[in-house]
């Protein structure tokens, strides 16, 4: 009797769950790609450490590049590792409006600008 009340849990809450990712498809957004977002942030942020090191240099020059390029980096990449643990956590809720992106330049890692 508790192994069949168990897999009822388990399926109910199964059913709350995709009901949860595939009814987003009316937004511009859905907890898949919120999901999706909070993942590679969460495992990849620390890469916008080296991609803003090499941006700063291109701009401003290598010694910028070693030092505030470096600072930079840190910041960006421990505000992107630590938006994408709340994305993470958070993709069933629809909050920013609609499962927008928290970060947009760029949405994911290496990624193009969100337009």
């Amino acid at each position: 009797m508790k192994v069949n009340k168990a897999i009822t849990g388990f399926l109910l809450v199964l059913m709350l769950l995709s009901n949860l990712i595939f009814s987003g498809a009316c937004f511009a957004q859905d907890p898949a790609k919120k999901l999706g977002r909070g993942v590679a942030n969460t495992l990849f942020g620390w890469i916008t450490l080296f991609s803003t090191i090499e941006d700063t240099g291109k701009s401003d020059g290598v010694l910028a590049a070693v030092t505030y390029g470096v600072a930079k980096g840190l910041g960006k990449a421990l505000q992107r590792t630590a938006v994408g643990v709340y994305e993470l956590v958070t993709f069933p809720i629809p909050y920013p409006k609609d499962y927008k992106p928290i970060l947009t330049k760029p949405e994911f890692p290496l990624g193009k600008e969100a337009k």
